[in-house]
Order: C-alpha cells, then sequence, then structure tokens
C-alpha cells in the first residue's frame, strides 16, 4: 500500500513536480496535517487559521484532483489550524470552491471533535481528567471560562468513515498519527508499524536531506516493514534522519504514546535500502490499558499593544536590568489603574555584547489599558537615565512609526488535560455529505 504526505502542514506548500512525481505511480491514500498546537491557543480562541487561505487553496487545489481520479481517499486533520467546529467549516468552504471551480464531485466525511463546557464538568466531577503537568490543575472556573474547549481525538472517528467508502475526510482537532496510521490500520496492517510510519511521515519530507516539512513524501507499507522515500529526486531519506525524527517531540526515545496504545520501538530497525529510501520495522503495539483523550480549550486573557526596539550602545545594554526596573515601577506609578487589570514585560533578545532587541508587550483587560500601558513604558524606557549614562537621550531605536502595535484579542490555555473516555469516538460528531460540482 502507498500513502503520500503532502507536506508537514497544509498551506506549507510543496513541489508540483514532486507532486507529479509521486501520483507517477498508483497511490492508495493521500494525507495531510493542517494544524498544531504549535502557535499557541489565540487561533483556538479566535476561531483563524494561522495559515493563509490562499496558500490553504492552492495546497488543495493540485492535490485534491490527483486523489480523486486515482480513487484514493485524502485525510485532513486539525483543520483549520486549530481544528474547532469554525477552524473545520472554515476549511469546508476552500474544498467546496475548488469543487465548484474544478467541476469535482465526491463523498466527504466530516468529523467536529468540539466538546463542551458540561462536558468537561461532568469529567472533572467524576475524577476522570488528568493533568499533564503538576502545576496545572484543572477548575470549575477555568472550565466555565473557556470559550472553546476541542478533544485531540486518535484513529477511532477516521476508521468509521473509512469503512463507509469516503472518498475525503475533513477532520477537526486530531493527532498527527491519526491520518496516516488510520487508512493503515484500515487495510490490516500491523498497528505498530502503522503508527510508527505515521509518526515519521506527518511533517512531510522532515525525515530526508536536505529537510523540508514543505515537500511531498511517500510511504510504502508491508506486512512486516514500511519503507519511506521522498518524492522530490533532489531529496534523500536517510536511516539516521528517520529514526530522529521518531523522537520528535517525544518525552520517551522507545515509547510513542497515543489514545490508541503505546509503540514500543525498543526492537525498531532502520537499514538504508538505496541512496533515497530506507526500510523500518520492529515497532510493536501494545493497546491503552487506560482510554484517554487530550482535551485543548482556551480563554481570553486581554488585549495586546507591543512595541519593538533596539538598542546598540553597550553601556544601555548592560544596564537593562536596571532600566527595567525603573520603567516597571514608573509605570505601575503613574497608570492609575488596578495592578490586577494588566501586565507588562520586556522581551529581550541578543546581548550584552551583540545589538540588543526588545519587545514591550503589554497586555490589558481591555486595548485601550493596553495601548496606555505600552505608551508609558515605551516613553519611559526611551529618556530613562542610569548610572554611567554620558548621553543626554535615546535608549532605543524604534524601526517602525507608528511604534506601538495593537495585537489584538490574548488567549491563554485554560483547559490543556487528558479525559478518561469509554470510546474513543464519543467526542466525535461525524456526518457524511455529497460535494457536486
Amino acid at each position: 500500500m502507498k500513502i503520500v504526505s503532502l507536506c508537514g502542514l497544509l498551506g506549507y506548500g510543496y513541489s508540483e513536480e514532486s507532486l507529479e512525481a509521486a501520483f507517477a505511480e498508483k497511490v492508495d491514500y493521500v494525507g495531510v496535517d493542517a494544524g498544531s498546537t504549535d502557535p499557541g491557543p489565540y487561533y483556538l480562541g479566535s476561531g483563524k487559521s494561522f495559515t493563509d487561505r490562499g496558500a490553504v487553496k492552492r495546497d488543495l487545489s493540485l492535490a485534491l484532483p490527483k486523489a480523486l481520479a486515482q480513487k484514493a481517499p485524502f485525510i485532513i486533520g486539525t483543520a483549520g489550524g486549530a481544528g474547532s467546529r469554525a477552524h473545520t467549516d472554515w476549511l469546508l468552504d476552500i474544498l467546496r470552491e475548488i469543487a465548484s471551480e474544478q467541476k469535482l464531485s465526491f463523498r466527504m466525511g466530516v468529523i467536529y471533535s468540539d466538546v463542551d463546557r458540561d462536558y468537561v464538568l461532568q469529567k472533572l466531577h467524576e475524577g476522570k481528567i488528568i493533568p499533564m503537568s503538576e502545576t496545572f490543575p484543572l477548575t470549575e472556573e477555568a472550565v466555565n471560562a473557556s470559550t472553546r474547549i476541542v478533544s485531540q481525538i486518535g484513529v477511532a472517528p477516521f476508521l468509521r468513515l473509512l469503512d463507509e467508502g469516503v472518498d475525503v475526510i475533513v477532520s477537526g482537532r486530531a493527532c498527527d498519527t491519526a491520518i496516516y496510521a488510520a487508512p493503515c490500520i484500515h487495510e490490516g496492517y500491523p498497528e505498530g508499524l502503522a503508527f510508527h510510519m505515521a509518526k515519521i511521515m506527518e511533517c512531510g519530507a522532515m525525515c530526508c536531506e536536505p529537510v523540508a516539512a514543505a515537500d511531498v513524501m511517500q510511504g510504502y507499507m508491508y506486512k512486516d516493514h514500511f519503507e519511506l522515500e521522498p518524492a522530490s529526486p533532489n531529496r534523500k531519506c536517510l536511516a539516521a534522519r528517520a529514526a530522529a525524527h521518531t523522537m520528535y517531540e517525544q518525552g520517551n526515545p522507545y515509547l510513542i504514546f497515543e489514545p490508541d496504545g503505546v509503540i514500543d520501538l525498543k526492537n525498531a530497525s532502520f537499514e538504508q535500502m538505496t541512496e533515497r529510501r530506507v526500510r523500518i520495522s520492529g515497532a510493536e503495539f501494545r493497546p491503552a490499558e487506560q482510554k484517554t483523550l487530550k482535551l485543548e480549550g482556551v480563554r481570553k486573557a486581554g488585549c495586546r499593544t507591543i512595541c519593538v526596539g533596539g538598542i546598540n550602545d553597550p553601556l544601555t545594554i548592560s544596564r537593562f536590568p536596571e532600566i527595567e526596573k525603573t520603567v516597571q515601577d514608573f509605570v505601575r506609578k503613574n497608570a492609575k489603574l488596578d495592578p490586577s487589570d494588566f501586565s507588562l514585560r520586556f522581551r529581550t533578545y541578543g546581548g550584552p555584547e551583540s545589538s540588543f532587541g526588545v519587545v514591550i508587550d503589554a497586555v490589558g483587560a481591555t486595548q485601550e489599558i493596553a495601548d496606555t500601558i505600552c505608551s508609558l513604558a515605551r516613553s519611559r524606557l526611551l529618556h530613562c537615565d542610569y548610572d554611567g549614562r554620558k548621553s543626554s537621550a535615546g535608549n532605543v531605536a524604534f524601526p517602525f512609526s507608528p511604534s506601538d502595535v495593537h495585537v489584538g484579542d490574548v488567549f491563554t490555555f485554560s483547559i490543556y488535560h487528558l479525559a478518561v473516555v469509554d470510546d474513543l469516538a464519543e467526542t466525535a460528531v461525524s456526518h457524511i455529505e455529497e460535494v457536486r460540482s
């Protein structure tokens, strides 16, 4: 069985030549991850995608007709960047638009993985919430303050839609591995190999040299092993790279934890078959003793204004801790605001021997408060005196005018916990629609 990964993330792009090479032979399944929590909680809270609509449409427009022509089910996970219903609907609109423009028709399975506050509260009251960090317990207040909550589903909801014979699957928040493991498991291949291949493929050609999330990767599944080869003839899949990416984002180099179970890699082997192709075997699957799904929820934390500056003077750089304290004290005394209504941080980069970057980061209960705090901090920083100073003005240079940037709403994670579940598909709501040109 051959499965194709378009790229590390939908909208990152890929080479058209690589896509053509991948489809020059029969493709059985196509997959692409479309989201992540890496860009932070803002995108889940705002309902916006962190990838550009035009870039996402380009990636889909090229690959979708090829997948349909070869009857290769096309699986997309964590739609719209964060995977909520709003993000999923955003991506569905793009697919329908492409279908209309290119005169395409297909059966599309849709999976929503949102959960409501009552669901989480019930789990909390039943003692079925597991903190992922001892410093981040879950409280009723945090749940009630959450504006959006999603569950990170595994392979189960994908398998149910594949059983229905759909042409395209668009999923809300999902494990990256589920996109590629589900079709392999659906076809009867060993779960250990399926999840191991999925773990490496979900980032596109990141296991290659040169490394690239923005290119096409090919996986070939067999009964007792799988093989990986980039679609581009200009890249090489290397055993060392594949082994390294196996450990990507993992706390244990031998174990990969998924909602469905644990993939044991103690007996895994990586063999360089050709200059560009690697054979991998040995992964074993152990079903989870306790079924869990990760919950991700966010709440609004205020509004943000920032100001970017640079400092080149070595003396000013060396005195910056003193300057920062002076500015912080000045703002607290002059803002005439409740301290709980704002926060002020200085994010610094570089130094002390080189040029020094500073970002004034002001967050307020309202945009007006954030603007005020940033303005006070910027003006005081610019003219702040310090021991040993010889110049009369100008501590910092601002590269932009206006100097203050209104970032807008700020969100923070309110829920980042595991929920014990009876069924790994219990949070998934699925339906099938007929898309007609």
